[in-house]
């Protein structure tokens, strides 16, 4: 990689969080936690992985790990937890919204990537949220991937701070796709 096309990735990543930050939002309110994760720091983020993979015996998370590795940055996007919309819709298996957010605080500690419950609202921003992101990334010629698992890596790292799911989004700029034809 070189200083022009790092700068090109990074501006691109940036203008993904713009997208992902300017996003349709129910209520126009804003639940989001994003940041831009710069070359530099993607081998924490890739042990990170790798080590959540190796500890629970999900495979594709050492595969997803090679390729944030190579990956020249990355953008997170999470949703806060303790955000909820506040019009009782019950999507998240509970009557009022307010029931969502007690259940939150006596929940047992658990050993699962994301923590919950969370409201299916802000769910669903999140993923229109990401789907922007990636838009952008499209349009400026980024090769990208929506990763369940780099988000997971994200929160280990406490990258993603008050939020109960997040994802990650590696960019890479080169003449191969680096996330079409993976090995399993």
């Amino acid at each position: 990689m070189n200083s022009e096309s790092d700068a090109a990735v990074m501006t691109v990543a940036r203008l993904m969080a713009l997208s992902a930050r300017t996003a349709p939002k129910a209520r126009g309110r804003d639940s989001l936690v994003i940041r831009v994760v710069p070359g530099a720091d993607l081998p924490a983020l890739a042990e990170a992985m790798r080590s959540f993979g190796e500890e629970h015996g999900i495979g594709f998370f050492l595969r997803d790990a090679s390729n944030v590795a190579e990956s020249d940055a990355c953008v997170l996007i999470g949703s806060r937890l303790s955000d909820a919309v506040g019009i009782d819709c019950g999507g998240c298996g509970y009557t009022a919204c307010a029931e969502m957010l007690k259940a939150q605080g006596e929940a047992p500690q658990r050993n699962t990537p994301f923590t919950g419950p969370n409201c299916a609202v802000r769910m669903a921003d999140l993923g229109i949220a990401v789907g922007s992101a990636v838009k952008t990334a499209a349009i400026h010629n980024i090769d990208n991937r929506v990763m369940y698992s780099v988000g997971v890596g994200a929160l280990m790292l406490g990258w993603m701070e008050d939020c109960g799911v997040a994802y990650g989004i590696p960019l890479r700029a080169s003449g191969k796709n680096i996330f079409f034809d993976r090995t399993p």
